[in-house]
């Protein structure tokens, strides 16, 4: 954004993008504060159009002081810090952050605190290596050719390779369409379909790594989930490809207290296709484990199913007496105990 343009307006654009665009990620210090708390505040208030008003002040701000420390010296003497364009700056590069956190299968709530509905667009992986590619080439390009552009100040220092950054910019976008065009294919041939014979309640669409082409589908159906991999080049759903049928579990007197307890509250809010397994411990002390799934992220094909399983999945711990003994979390024999928020670590 800032090759592209903006850092032709005012000096120290490129540091203020660049702090503004990483700034919502701060919430990563939620986690201090345990598992649980760290998941309810991911993708949260930093990640609100409120929330990156206030990120853009901070990072205006920071940016003020290092001015301030360096003698307010700027690596282009002829061009002056506006503060106020800055500020419109870090604003744009924090919406920026929301909308890539948009694009993938994850989600953001961006009305906090006004909603905390979950919205994703999911038409991309969180890892998406054609918009790296695109982004990366921008940048790279004119160190290795030595592109400079040629209107009267652009020879410069920091005022290279505009042309390069808004073509890569421009590639990101159309990658956004084609991928949204071939996303509306796999979900309308997800629904165009029935599953064991009965008609889908909601279907989605997911990205996979690396293959545009390749969907994993979640279908919602009376009684029971299916999971189906579907390619929109064709469009095409074959029920006879891997397809799997996650039964809806009966709900019981365990599961109701799992989903009041904090996790399970916060889970079931970001969660869009959430089912729960439900373990009896065979200890002396006995207890049951309930566990969390989305099935937005159980992974087909069957190679990965295993591993996939538990990706941003979780587990509450409850006595005989249905109360909560904190949350679990890592795979299998690796769990490990942890209090929920306000809860006494020595309590069990």
């Amino acid at each position: 954004m800032g090759r592209a343009g903006l850092n032709r307006k005012t000096a120290l654009a490129t540091l203020t993008l660049t702090l503004a665009a990483e700034a919502p990620d701060l919430d990563i210090l939620g986690r201090f504060r345990g598992p649980a708390f760290g998941f309810a505040h991911h993708r949260g208030f930093t990640h609100s159009f409120l929330g990156t008003l206030i990120c853009a002040a901070g990072v205006v701000g920071f940016v003020y002081l290092v001015w301030r420390v360096r003698g307010r010296r700027t690596n282009i003497p002829d061009l002056a810090p506006r503060w106020s364009l800055l500020f419109v700056y870090a604003w744009l590069a924090g919406l920026s952050h929301i909308l890539l956190d948009f694009t993938n299968n994850y989600g953001v709530r961006p009305f906090w605190p006004f909603s905390e509905k979950w919205y994703s667009w999911d038409i991309v992986f969180i890892v998406e290596p054609v918009m790296l590619a695109f982004l990366i080439l921008g940048l790279l390009v004119p160190a290795i050719f030595g592109l400079v552009d040629k209107e009267i100040g652009a020879r410069r220092s920091g005022l290279r390779g505009r042309l390069a950054a808004a073509l890569a910019l421009i590639g990101v976008v159309l990658m956004w369409g084609v991928r949204d065009y071939e996303h509306r294919r796999a979900v309308n041939a997800l629904e165009a379909r029935t599953y064991e014979g009965a008609e889908p309640i909601r279907v989605s669409a997911y990205p996979t790594w690396g293959n545009p082409f390749h969907w994993y589908g979640v279908i919602e159906a009376p009684g029971f989930f299916a999971l189906a991999p579907v390619d929109s080049l064709t469009p095409e759903v074959d029920p006879a490809n891997e397809m799997q049928i996650r039964y809806k579990p009966q709900e019981t007197a365990v599961t109701l207290a799992a989903k009041r307890s904090y996790l399970g509250r916060v889970y079931l809010d970001w969660a869009q296709y959430p089912i729960t397994e439900t373990e009896a411990l065979t200890s002396s002390s006995g207890g049951y484990i309930v566990r969390f799934q989305d099935l937005r992220y159980m992974q087909v094909p069957s190679p990965v199913r295993d591993r996939g399983r538990r990706t941003l999945g979780a587990a509450v711990e409850l006595d005989l007496n249905l109360h909560v003994l904190g949350d679990l979390y890592g795979p299998g024999e690796h769990q490990v105990l942890v209090p929920e928020p306000g809860q006494d670590a020595n309590s069990k």
